[in-house]
């Protein structure tokens, strides 16, 4: 009975969303962090050095490298759901010895108990029978029930039907499909030939670099023999950039915070804006690494949300427009190439983003767009359930944190990273959570995606939603780099393959690029970042094959944040040269045990922090740590609070003279008082320096901690000594 106790007491004290995180990945999330009013005393055990440096980790992760990180999610939930099973049999067992012993003592008791789970039996029947057909409404069960299945908007299939529907006189228009200028009817109706394909792996990529105002060092490039690059105009007219009805007159009522220039004439687009909307109209692939959450963030959403409903609404539109051509065509006429208008599947814009609050401002961004400020409402189908699944109550964030701006803007709202949603436009209508393969839309994050995609294997496993993507913008890119960068790599490796199963489609308006499995050399791709990292450059030059061409943002970084620290510190980078990119890690590893560690394994270097990026490296070094017997402590992601209080205060009171600490850890934590406090600056990756260094927001380099270690340094791309 106390077990039982305890595990109540303990679910007591979380939220619903991080019972469900809880429940979906037997831990909880790295973010919820509960911390008191005051900071409580951590309690100290007499522990061996075994037992220090191995109970907060398990012991299969002594081989990091055999072992891929999808596995590792796969068997958290297995051990989950394994030790679920055995407190319940527990719990059972505990329940019947109850049961026996009141049965000996009272039989009276027994009786009354009886009648009162008649009556509770009664209770949960009606409440479940009202749950059901909340169900329908909108509204999730309780939390007491099972995780339900994904759910789907089925009521809403017939009205948001591109095969039924037919465009309405009033309500659409599609004279600007027929114009030759227009960027999407010339970049659909664009034809490539076998031989370009064919020539493509030896043709040499030729590059043009160009200097635009606000973006700076543009470099324009492209695998195919034609490539054309242009300078911004410096006056931005909307009905020059063929935007669909209603986005002419409802983007400046949506933009309006960031219109530039004097009130009679002001640009509709902020300078920003104004040159990335260019570059998107164009459907080249584009690479921007200087988003931040702070500045320019929002800017950013806006103009790549318009650019996305944009082309959806003329896609529609045409196959509306040929539906009314094909009901009005005489019986018996030959069918021409004409009607070819679609893709193999129906979804033709993926939105990656790490968080549901950047999906719940991305459909506020699409509802804004469509109703402006007019007095017409947008139909949102299962808005209700929307709101209360992807927004956030501001008494689940946990109390007395003070935390940097940046980091605020980063985890604002629910950052639940596990989900996915189908949206369906047609006309001023949306409908959330529809379909994958009647959406229009598809919003996820990386490991929403992983989890359908699946892997080798796999019995239910599906990509085919992924075959005909026209436009994939994939934002705050730096963020996965944090949560797990092989999603991404899985989902780019699964787009724009051809389907398994046809889906219903009608094979005479599919487009022929698509049947040919030509279908990656025509999406557009727009990667967006707050960094230059070598993960995400590799992401932009191995998968973005546009025939229009690539345009990356190259400009210099600027002067970091090292120069400005006030204290008067020594810092000193050791280049190291591996043989190649193949051994580098290898190479790494050994020069820093063989060059570096010794000279920090005196007495007199009594705290020594080493902040490792990779947690690989630092399952790697932990374990070499132990081989060697070292005196040491460690924290990362994973590491319960118990041990990360106990390892702070061993390390405080000098009974540990290393700390291991890794770059995850300090990302979800990085604003908590007493831990590390985050800086910038930027330098070559093959350097091992040391310093208070940093490349970007997610790489935050120690700066000061509370107890004033003697020696600090980080492993792999920086070391600060103090």
């Amino acid at each position: 009975m106390g077990k039982r106790v305890r595990r109540r007491q303990l679910l007591s004290s979380l939220t619903k969303k991080q019972k469900q995180h809880l429940r979906d990945f037997g831990e909880e999330h790295p973010f919820f962090d509960r911390v008191s009013g005051k900071e409580a005393k951590p309690q100290i055990c007499q522990l061996s050095e075994s037992s220090d440096t191995s109970n907060s980790e398990s012991e299969s992760e002594s081989e990091p490298e055999q072992v891929s990180g999808y596995h590792k999610l796969l068997a958290t939930l297995k051990n989950a759901s394994e030790e679920e099973e055995d407190e319940e049999e527990e719990e059972e067992e505990e329940d019947s010895v109850d049961d026996a012993e009141v049965n000996e003592e009272d039989v009276s008791e027994e009786e009354e108990t009886a009648a009162e789970s008649a009556e509770m039996q009664e209770k949960v029947t009606l409440s479940a029978e009202a749950e059901e057909e909340n169900h329908g409404d909108g509204e999730t069960p309780g939390e007491s029930q099972k995780p339900p299945a994904e759910f789907t908007d089925a009521k809403h299939e017939a009205l948001f039907s591109l095969e039924t529907n037919f465009l309405e006189e009033e309500g659409g228009d599609d004279c600007s499909l027929k114009v030759s200028q227009d960027p999407f009817v010339h970049h659909v109706n664009k034809e490539l030939k076998e031989k370009e394909v064919q020539a493509l792996p030896t043709n040499p990529k030729t590059t043009h670099r160009l200097k635009w105002p606000t973006l700076g060092q543009l470099v324009f490039s492209s695998r195919f023999q034609r490539m054309e690059t242009f300078k911004p105009p410096k006056d931005v007219d909307l009905k020059s950039l063929h935007l669909q009805k209603p986005l002419g007159s409802t983007w400046t009522k949506t933009n309006g915070q960031f219109m530039s220039g004097p009130q009679k004439s002001r640009c509709p687009f902020s300078p920003l804006q104004k040159e990335l909307f260019l570059l998107m109209n164009s459907y080249r692939d584009l690479f921007y690494p200087e988003r931040t959450a702070l500045g320019n963030g929002e800017e950013i959403r806006r103009v790549y949300c318009l650019h996305a409903l944009n082309h959806v609404l003329k896609a529609n539109a045409r196959v509306l427009s040929n539906n009314t051509r094909r009901r009005s065509q005489k019986p018996g006429l030959s069918e021409d190439d004409g009607f070819r208008d679609q893709g193999l599947t129906r979804p033709k814009v993926l939105m990656v983003v790490p968080f549901r609050e950047a999906a719940l401002r991305l459909v506020q961004l699409f509802i804004s767009l469509f109703e402006g400020d007019s007095k017409k409402k947008v139909v949102v189908s299962n808005r209700k359930r929307f709101q209360s699944e992807y927004g956030s109550d501001p008494e689940e964030r946990p109390p007395n944190l003070k935390r940097p701006e940046d980091y605020e803007a980063v985890f604002v709202g629910n950052i639940d990273d596990h989900f996915r949603i189908g949206v369906a436009v047609l006309q001023r209508s949306i409908r959330l959570y529809a379909p994958f393969y009647s959406s229009d839309i598809l919003i996820a994050s990386p490991l929403g995606l992983r989890t359908i995609i699946g892997g080798e294997g796999v019995k239910k496993r599906d990509c085919d939603f992924l075959s005909s993507i026209e436009l994939l913008i994939i934002d705050q890119a730096d963020i996965y780099l944090m949560q797990n960068w092989e999603h991404v790599l899985h989902l780019m490796d699964h787009m724009n393959l051809l389907p398994l199963d046809s889906h219903g489609v009608d094979f005479s308006r599919v487009r022929m690029w698509s049947l040919n499995n030509w279908a990656r050399f025509y999406r557009q791709t727009l990667l967006f970042g707050a960094l230059q990292d070598a993960q995400i450059n590799s992401v932009f030059n191995r998968f973005c094959v546009n025939l229009e061409g690539q345009v990356a943002v190259r400009n210099v970084p600027g002067p970091g944040s090292i120069s400005h620290v006030l204290a008067q510190l020594p810092h000193v980078f050791q280049r190291m040269d591996p043989e190649n990119l193949a051994t580098a890690i290898d190479a790494r590893f050994n020069f820093f045990v063989n060059k570096i560690l010794p000279q920090y394994r005196d007495a007199i270097m009594s705290h020594t922090l080493i902040y490792v990026p990779s947690y690989f490296d630092y399952v790697r070094l932990r374990n070499y740590f132990k081989r060697e017997e070292l005196n040491f402590t460690h924290i990362c992601e994973y590491t319960q609070k118990p041990a990360v209080s106990r390892a702070r205060h061993f390390f405080l009171q000098g009974e540990k003279q290393f700390l291991l600490l890794t770059e995850r850890f300090h990302f979800y934590k990085s604003g908590k008082p007493g831990l590390i406090s985050p800086s910038t600056c930027s330098c070559c990756d093959d350097c091992l320096p040391t310093g208070p260094k940093t490349t970007g927001p997610t790489d935050h380099g120690p700066e000061s901690l509370d107890c004033e270690p003697k020696q600090t340094f980080c492993l792999y791309k920086f070391i600060f000594s103090a």
